[in-house]
């Protein structure tokens, strides 16, 4: 069963008890909206992904709650297009999902040999990892593995990717990728992440311009979130995290609810090691002051909503869109 990442921390510091409406930004397998539909029953959710096996799987756990929810594929990017109402508050569990982690054809993780792909939505018809490697020039690889993954020996790496394509032997699957970093960086075998972990991540994140998305998102969301508003955003590395905090300092727009980011406890780690890297910040959207009250509820809200009719059915968005995604795995 995918357990979402400080479920308990999230209610508490969205205030979700009161009811209203949530969006989940990546609803993944549902794990956080279920936990929000369930806090009240005087809420409803909005649920965004552009994985449809991911929302598929959702549609099924959250089947119970009928129309309190909404799945919608799209990138959270596209915040703004999806709602037609100002939210409650807003959560974005930023990580790559267990569904794509765990996939054995989808390339995301080394554990399985697969094709490089690692696309979050297949159906966008963007580059594929193995693609990228193909056409990009030494330079450019090294620079999206140093800047993305932070990784030192990035240009040892990106000579022998070039290397091998010039052979005639380009890399194609993630064996073939993780064994190339595995012999071009120093490894010792107590080191706690694999060498290839931070190669990967980088990849990621430039297949499915993850870093893009999350600054539209940023973008977005202060003229989306209603006055008094919270929103959460789960981070698994310090570039995500980066983006995030200097956003929340903006006095002007946020006033920041918790002051450094939470880490999950030992606990949950030992239950979800998923969960080891997850920073979780919250910021309260700023408004007139005589309308907020100390939890973030807008007093001039009578707690209703648009008579917008809810489907649990996921609704797609325009066929000409051809968005991004965003989210962060760690190599398992």
């Amino acid at each position: 069963m995918h357990l979402p990442v400080m479920p308990e921390e999230v209610l508490r510091l969205l205030n979700v008890s009161r009811g209203g409406l949530y969006v989940d930004c990546t609803l993944g397998l549902g794990g956080h909206t279920e936990a929000i539909l369930s806090a009240s029953e005087g809420t409803r959710v909005i649920g965004i992904d552009q994985d449809d096996d991911a929302l598929g799987l959702a549609h099924e756990r959250l089947d119970r709650f009928g129309d309190r929810v909404l799945l919608v594929k799209s990138n959270f990017s596209e915040i703004k297009e999806v709602l037609t109402e100002e939210p409650d508050g807003v959560l974005a569990d930023l990580g790559v999902s267990s569904l794509q982690l765990d996939s054995d054809t989808r390339g995301f993780s080394f554990r399985f040999d697969a094709p490089l792909d690692m696309r979050m939505d297949p159906a966008s018809g963007g580059r594929t990892a193995a693609e990228l490697l193909e056409e990009l020039d030494e330079t450019e690889i090294a620079n999206i593995i140093y800047q993305y993954g932070e990784e030192r020996h990035s240009r040892r790496i990106a000579r022998r990717i070039v290397e091998k394509r010039k052979a005639g032997e380009p890399v194609t699957t993630t064996t073939e990728l993780a064994e190339l970093v595995k012999r071009s960086v120093r490894f010792n075998p107590k080191d706690k992440i694999h060498p290839a972990t931070r190669t990967f991540q980088a990849l990621r994140i430039a297949v499915n311009d993850e870093l893009g998305s999350l600054e539209r998102l940023l973008e977005a969301l202060p003229g989306c979130v209603k006055p008094g508003g919270r929103v959460g955003l789960i981070s698994f590395h310090s570039l995500e995290d980066r983006l995030v905090k200097q956003a929340f300092k903006n006095g002007a727009v946020w006033n920041a609810v918790t002051r450094k980011p939470l880490q999950a406890s030992e606990v949950e780690v030992q239950e979800n090691p998923r969960a080891r890297s997850a920073k979780l910040r919250v910021a309260l959207r700023v408004g007139d002051p005589s309308e907020t009250t100390q939890d973030g509820a807008n007093r001039s809200e009578t707690g209703t909503h648009s008579s917008r009719r809810w489907s649990k059915r996921p609704r797609r968005r325009p066929a000409d869109r051809d968005p991004r995604l965003s989210g962060e795995e760690q190599g398992w």
